[in-house]
């Protein structure tokens, strides 16, 4: 028998809301603890301004989603390129945050 390529019908449609959170973590770093979201570029449809490079970030780009944890709205939450994130700590920042 071959393989299943199709969608059932009582199967659920679109993400669970279970899986948006499954990709956050909370990173412990000098300046604190951080929570992290891997964001894939389909789920992106904005531009942001990635704070570490100061270059932009464009729809449909890969990226993470970081702020302070303690932050319950998330107010302060910035979209950085992963790699920029992950080397965060090894350039001076161009601006406060």
């Amino acid at each position: 028998m071959g393989r299943r390529n199709r969608r059932r019908d009582d199967e659920p449609r679109g993400r669970d809301p279970e899986s948006a959170a499954s990709n956050e973590t909370v990173e412990s770093h000098p300046d604190g603890d951080w929570r992290v979201r891997k964001l894939r570029g389909s789920s992106s449809t904005k531009v942001y301004r990635c704070p570490g490079c100061d270059q932009e970030i464009p729809p449909a780009t890969p990226h993470v989603v970081a702020w302070q944890d303690g932050d319950l709205d998330a107010t302060h939450r910035r979209h950085w390129h992963a790699a920029c994130w992950s080397k965060r700590h090894q350039r001076k920042p161009k601006f406060g945050m």
